[in-house]
């Protein structure tokens, strides 16, 4: 298949699967551990999420077609730190102009995350190999990032990239569900 083409679908299906990432959990109603790769409030950080989650499922895909290129981990990395350096950068950047969230830039922004990390990766493939330790650090890299993708979920920092504009609580606290079941378990306790 051609690249380009090939590069193309990747940022369709990146793209369409982080749309529906961001609303999964609502319909589904968790579980938790869904949470851990889609959005589960309306931070910052839950919309980088959103990008990475298909960024790294895709990894199925151009792993087995790319895996064995020597850039492949170097590539994978540099794809998924545009993706999480780009949006917020873009947001608050725009938002400190209009001093609020514009829909249309955020989806515009989020389309054209994917498509600069999906054209950085299938760029870097095509370069020449790198060096021995650039290939062992940037699959290093890739671990790292997931994991801290992960713990940055479960337990996010308390800066502002992490806190929820709805409720201002982070990570599952600010799920507005979550102060529901509060209400619930609060209500049952005193029956």
């Amino acid at each position: 298949m051609d690249q380009i083409l090939f590069t193309w679908i990747s940022i369709v299906i990146i793209f369409s699967v982080g749309c529906l990432a961001h609303f999964l959990y609502d319909i589904l109603k968790g579980p938790k551990a869904l949470g851990i790769f889609t959005a589960i409030n309306e931070s910052t950080w839950e919309h980088i999420k959103i990008a990475v989650t298909p960024t790294l499922l895709w990894g199925l895909v151009d792993g087995y077609i790319y895996g064995e290129n020597p850039n492949y981990f170097t590539a994978k990395l540099a794809s998924l730190l545009i993706l999480t350096f780009f949006i917020p950068f873009v947001f608050y950047s725009y938002t400190r102009i209009s001093k609020k969230p514009i829909l249309a830039i955020d989806i515009l922004t989020f389309a054209v995350s994917i498509i600069l990390a999906q054209f950085a990766f299938y760029g870097i493939i095509n370069l020449a190999s790198f060096p021995h330790p650039v290939v062992y650090l940037s699959a290093l890299g890739v671990f790292i990032f997931f994991g801290a993708y992960m713990t940055l979920t479960l337990l996010p920092l308390k800066a502002p990239i992490f806190k929820d504009p709805v409720t201002g609580k982070y990570g599952f606290r600010a799920h507005r569900d979550f102060f529901k079941s509060l209400k619930k378990s609060h209500k049952n306790s005193k029956n």
